[in-house]
């Protein structure tokens, strides 16, 4: 006798993350409640994690890897609004949901880890980039990414606070504005070098 396991619906832990975590912090664009009531987030997390993968905190995958919380998806993608017009990169924070969310509302989609973003080995220019995680600063190698008149959305690290930041980029220059303040797991490859200060 084979015994299968079934996997619960986890459909009504969608609608809930909608109704009492985006809603009431005023993400209501309907494009983001509807990728985000589409994409099961349980299909990124281990087994083990599945029946958390709806809770309102970022949720560690192992390795280095998380899953940021809901909110800080839905605040991004609606800050970013992408377009069937963009080029976009995803620097993914290691569970693979945010290109999930993304790649059928852009014209292209690629991904890099932290690590190669930080390594500046990456070539070509985006029109939108997204940072899956919380940054000190962008490496030059990075800003140089963006094309001319693109946007970046990350999460930013300031004096221990995490943001949601946007910048976008003209004259060759992309500085960072902070925006809502809200829990975004670090990525600890963007931290600046040490310095002495006297």
């Amino acid at each position: 006798m084979t015994i299968t396991q079934t996997l619960p619906d986890m459909t009504a832990a969608r609608r809930a993350m909608i109704d009492s975590q985006l809603r009431p912090s005023g993400v209501t664009e309907a494009f983001v409640l509807e990728r985000m009531g589409t994409v099961p987030r349980e299909d990124f997390v281990p087994d083990t994690l599945r029946s958390s993968a709806y809770a309102d905190r970022a949720m560690r995958l192992g390795e280095g890897r998380f899953l940021a919380a809901p909110l800080f998806h839905g605040a991004m993608l609606a800050e970013a609004h992408p377009s069937m017009t963009d080029r976009v990169l995803v620097i993914d924070g290691g569970s693979g949901y945010l290109p999930a969310l993304v790649t059928p509302l852009a014209q292209s989609l690629a991904t890099l880890t932290p690590e190669q973003a930080v390594a500046g080995k990456h070539r070509g220019e985006y029109d939108l980039i997204l940072v899956d995680g919380a940054v000190e600063h962008l490496p030059a190698a990075m800003a140089k990414l963006v094309a001319e008149g693109g946007r970046i959305v990350t999460g930013l690290v300031e004096r221990g606070v995490t943001r949601l930041a946007t910048g976008r980029k003209a004259g060759g220059a992309l500085a960072l504005l902070p925006l809502a303040e809200m829990g975004i797991p670090r990525l600890g490859q963007f931290d600046r070098p040490p310095s002495w200060s006297f």
